[in-house]
């Protein structure tokens, strides 16, 4: 289970703020390329790869939260209507789902969620959606 804190920057190397620098830059389209991003702002691409999905700030309007989730379903009927159930259970609302065609019976699923009203936790989410049968690789891919 994934455990995320809120911490003071100054505790924090310096590196996590370039990198959220660097991911300001990019989608702000002040730049168009990640080594850009990176040169402006002293970190090697490496560490700006290593960290861009793990370091975020915390929003000013936490009440506007999303999340990215990603699992894998079997071909079976009812699948993904289970997984919205779940979701729905939780509280939270689908704002897009990407489903891709199974292969060898097993469905790739990308959802995006509001979390604005969601009661318990995203881990709370995350252990009620690996309780589904037929449900696999459950993962947090972004949060915000």
């Amino acid at each position: 289970m994934e455990k995320y804190y809120i911490v003071d920057s100054s505790i924090l190397p310096e590196s996590f703020d370039k990198v959220i620098q660097a991911r300001q830059l990019l989608e702000s389209g002040k730049v168009r390329q990640v080594s850009e991003a990176v040169k402006i702002v002293g970190i090697s691409r490496g560490t700006y790869y290593k960290y861009k999905d793990l370091v975020f700030l915390p929003e000013e309007n936490m009440i506007d939260r999303k999340a990215v989730i990603s699992l894998m379903l079997e071909n079976r009927r009812g699948m993904l209507s289970k997984i919205l159930q779940t979701v729905s259970e939780s509280s939270a609302s689908v704002l897009t789902i990407n489903q891709n065609i199974p292969i060898h019976n097993i469905a790739s699923i990308v959802i995006s969620l509001d979390l604005s009203h969601l009661t318990g936790t995203v881990d709370d989410l995350l252990n009620n959606l690996k309780q589904v049968s037929g449900a696999s690789n459950i993962q947090l891919v972004s949060i915000e």
